[in-house]
């Protein structure tokens, strides 16, 4: 029998690992009984090549659209979209049985498109995508001051559904509103509470994981070396995180959100070098976003690209106060009232993500199809920088950013400090706390086909990041798992990949904590089932 043939018919017609409705069971079995002649079942949840419905299942949560294009080899061989946790736990244990590789995809927004395509066109190996778009539920318990969302769920439908439930509770994570939370959190999570409660990973109290053998685990049954590793260690390592419980943290009813904009006719590289040298130390309340890249600008009568530094800050608290800290601490940002807007958390989180001011937050239910920013093919890579950089690097910053040109090109700066530098690096994987002045975010965008094009927007990226090098953290160089660069190194996509091959790259990411999530996954999978080219391998000595 062929065998993508016999691995579908063994997911729907084998015994579920806990009941689901009968109304769901009866209904794969019959479609399969009308279907028995096909690999292709005739059901909404199993989506093949020769399914009508394939492109658009594959391609509808591709936020990176490099990937739209790929080759059919690279692409899976099939694609589930469960509605049910057990359906979850019957697909990865018919593809261990049938040896059919697994890869997990929440958001869409991975940076190498690891979640949903596999990188070596060489490989013969199937693979089964699990895309969680249906399984997006938010529970808000406002007296506990927690949420469970399943993995599946977007941070707009994770932000509606707490602010729903209260309008003093938050969750600090990321900006962008179709962002997944599975992988969102599984690698760490930047937000513009950061300074004040730290990353999501940071506020976690207790997750559902399918592990390779079809069980689902919460975090005392999984242990606590295997919960520690999946908050921050990466997604698809582990096994499937359906579902997180979320710690939510208090904010005042009112907070200050604002935007200023500065360029080179307004002294960037001076503002700029004021704000590397403060940004760490700002009270807690305080976080600052800065963005660079290239504008057209008509100074002195002649169209020309020019610098432009955006400032975006959240700070919890009122403007009138703001502003004082400000004055004393950085004001050569000039940064007066016209420029700060006092609103709710939930407010905040549409007035980062680009919405216009009369957007309601029912929007963000939207978020997963109709955001106002979307980007185009993207190649990203990450720094950490602990101590201010010379004024001469921020000038060749500013050379290499004219390079392209005005476009949608940038690098953004986020700050540390604050909270990430009272939590021990030792805390969850994530390993980049006390010491980090900020986190420098690469990324080469652009929307024009071809390798040509492709080509010189990877060159220009790689050439910033090895200009780069003698400015940054160093033994080893840090980068963030959650901007995915596989420029870094690569396992083998077989199951031999060692321990000693992937701290190439994994270091990076996890420094002395590498070997601690390798150990865990040797708890939790020695067989290394649930993989790709930068999932931890098992520890190995």
């Amino acid at each position: 029998m062929n065998p993508l043939r016999s691995f579908l018919l063994l997911i729907f017609s084998s015994t579920w690992i806990t009941s689901s409705t009968a109304g769901d069971h009866n209904n794969f079995l019959l479609c399969l009984g009308s279907r028995n002649t096909t690999v292709s079942p005739n059901s909404d949840l199993i989506h093949t090549p020769n399914s009508a419905s394939y492109s658009f299942v594959f391609q509808f949560s591709i936020r990176n659209t490099r990937f739209n294009d790929t080759a059919a080899s690279t692409r899976p061989t099939a694609i589930i979209t469960p509605k049910t946790i057990s359906q979850v736990q019957s697909a990865v244990v018919c593809a261990r049985t049938h040896d059919v590789q697994v890869r997990v995809r929440s958001g869409g927004h991975d940076f190498e498109g690891m979640s949903y395509v596999s990188t070596s066109p060489s490989s013969t190996q199937p693979f089964l995508l699990i895309d969680l778009i249906n399984l997006r539920n938010v529970a808000v318990d406002v007296p506990s001051k927690s949420a469970w969302v399943q993995a599946g769920a977007v941070l707009g439908e994770v932000y509606h559904g707490i602010a729903s439930a209260s309008g003093t509770l938050a969750f600090p994570a990321g900006i962008c509103p179709t962002v997944g939370v599975g992988g969102h959190v599984s690698g760490g999570g930047y937000g513009m509470l950061i300074r004040k409660h730290g990353i999501a990973a940071d506020n976690v109290l207790d997750a559902q994981l399918v592990d390779a053998r079809g069980r689902v685990l919460d975090r005392a049954a999984m242990g606590e070396d295997v919960f520690w590793a999946i908050r921050g260690g990466g997604g698809n390592t582990y096994g499937v995180v359906v579902s997180w419980k979320i710690k939510l943290v208090t904010v005042p009813a009112r907070l200050t959100a604002f935007t200023a904009v500065r360029t080179s006719e307004e002294n960037v590289t001076r503002v700029f070098d004021r704000f590397q040298h403060v940004v760490d130390k700002l009270p807690d309340d305080l976080s600052i976003l800065l963005t660079l890249n290239t504008v057209n600008s008509t100074a002195k009568g002649k169209l020309t690209a020019t610098m432009q530094a955006v400032f975006q800050g959240l700070y919890v608290g009122e403007t009138e106060t703001l502003l004082g800290v400000m004055e004393q601490s950085f004001p050569e940002l000039e940064l007066t009232g016209q420029y700060c807007r006092e609103m709710s958390w939930i407010q905040s989180i549409l007035y980062f993500a680009g919405y216009p001011n009369n957007a309601t937050y029912d929007e963000l239910l939207d978020s997963r199809s109709s955001a106002p920013v979307q980007f185009n093919k993207v190649k990203a890579k990450s720094d950490y920088v602990e101590a201010p950089l010379p004024v001469k690097v921020l000038q060749g910053i500013w050379k290499r950013l004219y390079e392209l040109e005005s476009g949608p090109s940038f690098l953004q700066i986020i700050p540390h400090g604050g909270m990430m530098s009272r939590i021990l690096d030792s805390s969850i994987p994530y390993p980049h706390r006390a010491g980090n002045v900020y986190k420098i975010q690469y990324y080469a965008v652009w929307s024009r086909e071809g390798k040509e094009v492709e080509k010189r927007y990877l060159d220009w990226i790689r050439r910033l990041y090895e200009f780069m090098t003698p400015y940054v953290s160093k033994n080893p160089r840090g980068a963030y798992v959650n901007s995915r660069d596989l420029d870094l190194g690569r396992n083998n996509l077989g199951k031999t990949t060692s321990y000693r091959q992937a701290r190439i790259w994994g270091e990076k990411y996890y420094k002395h904590n590498f070997e601690r999530l390798a150990r865990a996954k040797a708890a939790i999978d020695p067989s290394n089932f649930f993989r790709n080219e930068q999932s931890v391998p098992p520890f190995t000595g």
